[in-house]
């Protein structure tokens, strides 16, 4: 299956979906991973739009095709990714499970967001102020919503858990 997470930098997502794909044994795939290996590749620094999330698509549909478990971490913010995203799990020809996190405690947000120091060498964090201006669509598919201002990462994962055998 793909599960294919969703949120606002700063919502816990990559702790949250690293944590799950521990728990499953499933391919783990981050879109900001493959957007700084580009960056580091030598490419001009400016705007790189779509191509990691293109090559998350790609390498998720390999391991989807070889009977992997994808666990897809990025922000996930507009309609047109998370389609992209229906589709390659359609093209697979395996379930989808969409998984939106929250953190509808603004001000632990902010914490979050402004606090955290990058865990992939040269990548630039967003700023609280770009998190509040950034574009993100509302949903027309159904997902599970998690809220990490009132749930622990493990919580997370127990509640992804049991959403995923329904």
């Amino acid at each position: 299956m793909l599960i294919a997470f969703a949120g606002l930098p700063g919502t816990g997502k990559t702790t949250v979906a690293r944590a799950l794909a521990r728990r499953l044994a499933a391919m783990y795939l981050r879109v900001d991973t493959l957007e700084q290996a580009f960056l580091a590749s030598g490419s001009s620094g400016a705007d790189i739009g779509p191509a990691g999330y293109l090559a998350a698509y790609a390498v998720a549909a390999d391991n989807l095709r070889l009977g992997l478990t994808v666990v897809a971490d990025s922000v996930n913010a507009l309609q047109i990714t998370r389609s992209a995203w229906r589709n390659v799990a359609r093209e697979a020809g395996v379930r989808i499970v969409e998984i939106e996190l929250i953190c509808s405690d603004a001000t632990a947000h902010r914490q979050r967001v402004e606090g955290r120091g990058a865990d992939i060498p040269g990548h630039t964090l967003p700023t609280w102020q770009s998190v509040l201006e950034r574009q993100y669509d509302p949903w027309e598919s159904q997902h599970l919503v998690v809220d990490t201002a009132k749930v622990s990462v493990e919580q997370a994962v127990e509640t992804i858990v049991r959403g995923l055998s329904v």
